[in-house]
């Protein structure tokens, strides 16, 4: 196999994530480009499991790590041009916030609240990922799926079930790239929109800490902040994580937390939300891999 990456063995991936924390990779392969994510899993043997991150916000990975394959696309698939008068095409890899950023210097607008998703258009793609009331769906005409045996398929929004932080497709694809379909606008005025989005969100979400952006999904006509917030657990610590003081759906690493004691503290403030307002606090952060056997 002539794959131009990396393929790395027991590869530690909490450096790869916003929290910090996670146990290691079997294998970790850090591609070249899309071919060469095409070329590699086409040799994998069909029982082979694959899991895809980028910049690991949204993600608890678990101290005993993931079996299998993981594929990371962080500083790879970043390519990112205009097709037509108001279509972009970005692949999986581009931070949300560089596609933001773009669209506007393109005098293309609809695409601003992308600036306050801190992942990438892979994960945002997969979660339907919003931010400052947009999301990552209103804007997609296409999509380029790869299959687990390295072939491309380009799909639109109706092959999907598209709903609030949540987007079930086809099984053994993973999101490769998109096309946003945006309205001609002022660069300037985008650009200023911008700028006023992250004041506010530096405002009033600990960006400064290591986090995955927010933990928990919003319920119909409420706030997971509120409530958790409510319930007087603002600050509550389970060993080296804790409850962010400044925004309550958000759950910080504050120097020595372990997954184990982030997941811990996910499932106490369930608990507690659940016994003191009667809602159940669904998770919008992804938990994968095993635990620790120690």
């Amino acid at each position: 196999m002539n794959i131009k990456g990396q393929l790395l063995k027991n590869a530690p991936l909490a450096k790869y994530t916003s929290w910090r924390v996670g146990g290691p990779a079997e294998q970790l392969f850090l591609p070249e480009d899309k071919q060469d994510i095409q070329l590699f899993l086409s040799s994998l043997p069909a029982s082979t499991p694959v899991f895809w991150m980028g910049l690991g916000s949204n993600l608890l990975i678990r101290d005993g790590g993931i079996p299998g394959v993981v594929v990371n696309t962080r500083g790879r698939l970043k390519q990112m041009y205009r097709t037509e008068d108001s279509t972009i095409y970005v692949e999986a890899g581009v931070p949300c916030a560089h596609v933001a950023r773009f669209c506007g210097e393109q005098g293309l607008t609809g695409a601003e609240f992308l600036a306050g998703i801190p992942g990438t258009l892979g994960g945002a793609l997969k979660m339907n990922a919003g931010a400052f009331g947009g999301e990552t769906w209103d804007i997609v005409s296409n999509v380029e799926m790869i299959s687990s045996e390295g072939s491309i398929t380009e799909r639109t929004a109706d092959d999907f079930d598209i709903q609030y932080r949540s987007v079930i497709g086809h099984s053994n694809e993973w999101f490769i790239a998109a096309k946003l379909q945006l309205k001609s606008g002022d660069t300037c005025a985008s650009q200023e929109k911008i700028k006023v989005l992250l004041a506010k969100r530096n405002q009033s979400q600990p960006t400064n800490q290591p986090s995955c952006g927010s933990v928990f999904k919003n319920p119909d006509y409420d706030y997971a902040a509120r409530l958790i917030e409510a319930c007087d657990l603002k600050g509550h610590s389970i060993g080296g994580a804790q409850v962010s003081k400044k925004h309550a759906n958000f759950i910080i690493n504050t120097g020595s937390a372990k997954a184990s004691d982030i997941e811990a503290l996910i499932h106490y403030v369930q608990s507690e939300v659940k016994q003191q307002q009667g809602v159940f606090l669904q998770t919008e952060v992804c938990i994968v891999g095993q635990g620790s056997s120690q």
